[in-house]
């Protein structure tokens, strides 16, 4: 009869413990973005539950381009004497993204709001005010 041998550091007992279905997986997905275009503005949104204003950094890049970065640890501390980790998991989501904006976003006055966890970015454009050009012609 073959002999079964575990290379995990764990007891066996533990594994249906850990393995169950009830456990929390890590999520290794790129948030949902969505881009909004009306006649005055771009809107770009970020899906990011759970996530602060504190966890998000916008800003323009040296080539004009919009990036946002998104970083956010947790890690529960317990400082029980009496026991010790069989398994500890830590949670650590980081992204980045970087969008090309178009050429009539107004750079300077591109705006950031977090709010119900999406990340909202307005991008207003550049309004061109069209010259009438209705003039008298002189008859010669």
């Amino acid at each position: 009869m073959p002999v079964m041998k575990s290379n995990s550091w764990m007891p066996s007992v533990f594994n249906d413990l850990f393995d169950a279905d009830f456990l929390p997986k890590t999520n290794c997905t790129a948030p949902a973005i969505n881009v909004k275009e009306s006649d005055k503005a771009y809107t770009v949104e970020l899906a990011a539950p759970g996530m602060k204003k504190e966890d998000f950094n916008v800003h323009i890049n040296d080539e004009g381009n919009l990036v946002v970065k998104m970083e956010s640890k947790h890690e529960s501390h317990e400082d029980d004497k009496t026991t010790r980790y069989l398994r500890r998991e830590f949670s650590y989501s980081k992204f980045e993204q970087t969008l090309i904006l178009p050429d009539d976003v107004k750079r300077e006055d591109i705006s950031a709001h977090v709010e119900n966890g999406v990340l909202t970015v307005d991008l207003p454009k550049i309004v061109e005010e069209k010259v009438k050009v209705s003039r008298q012609i002189d008859i010669a």
